[in-house]
This record gives structure tokens, sequence and C-alpha cells, in this order.
């Protein structure tokens, strides 16, 4: 059975520290999308992918120069980076079985968070403790 996008939402970690109010809100901006067994949901190099999903239902392999670096399962998201620059993609994925994902653009997350102050100072601060949090590169 899927995973409901407002209870996906809360499992993302660059929206754990919204509240309830601010996640139902968020979660009527995504929108569900399906893809069939074997078919690339992003790929790697592309300069024109503006999503951000989550996957509710099934199984994605994320591969880097063509080799498998690891697999998405229910409640695991990728694109990030996307909702906030627009960047080329660092990993193609691609749906190892039917694949059932929530997915937002980045102008829906621009106008979520630009209509609310109190939303765009929790992404920073949670942003800024994802960053705290990563091992410091060694010299």
């Amino acid at each position: 059975m899927p995973i409901a996008v407002r209870d996906a939402l809360a499992k993302v970690p660059l929206f754990s520290g919204l509240d309830a109010k601010h996640l139902d809100k968020l979660a009527k901006d995504f929108s569900e999308r399906r893809f069939d067994a074997g078919s690339v949901v992003v790929r790697q190099g592309d300069d024109h992918s503006v999503g951000f999903f989550v996957i509710a239902d099934g199984e994605a392999a994320v591969s880097i120069d063509g080799k498998e670096v690891g697999t998405l399962h229910a409640g695991d998201e990728f694109g990030a980076i996307a909702l906030i620059s627009d960047r080329v993609r660092t990993a193609t994925v691609t749906a190892k079985t039917d694949l059932v994902t929530y997915v937002m653009t980045l102008w829906d997350f621009r106008s979520f968070v630009q209509a609310d102050n109190e939303v765009s100072w929790k992404l920073l601060q949670q942003l800024a403790g994802m960053l705290h949090r990563q091992p410091s590169p060694t010299h």
C-alpha cells in the first residue's frame, strides 16, 4: 500500500522541522506520478530536471556513470537540490519495479517557501543542520 504524501514528507530530512500545518500545506503541491518498471525517472546530466520525488511504493535503482550505487524504497526521496537550485542531475534513477512517486516542481516549492517566512526560516535551519552533520573533508 502506498505511503500517503504527508506521511512521506514528514520523514524527509529537509522537511523534518516543519509542523503538521505546514506539511499539510506542502503536501497539496505534490502530484502523484507513476513509472513502469525499467523506466528512467531522472537521468544523470539532465539540466532540465526540476522535480523533487518521494517514493510512495516500489523500488528504484540509483546509478552514477552507468554503475548502480544504491536502491531507493518507499519513503526514500531524491532531487532535493532541484527544489532549491536548477542544477544538472548527479545520478540516474530507474524504476526497478512499477513505481509510485509524489513529485513537486521547483516553482511550486519556491512559491510555498516565499509565502511564509516561518517556513523559510525552518528550512534554512534544517539545511544548516544537515550541512553541519556532514563529515568534514580531510586534507
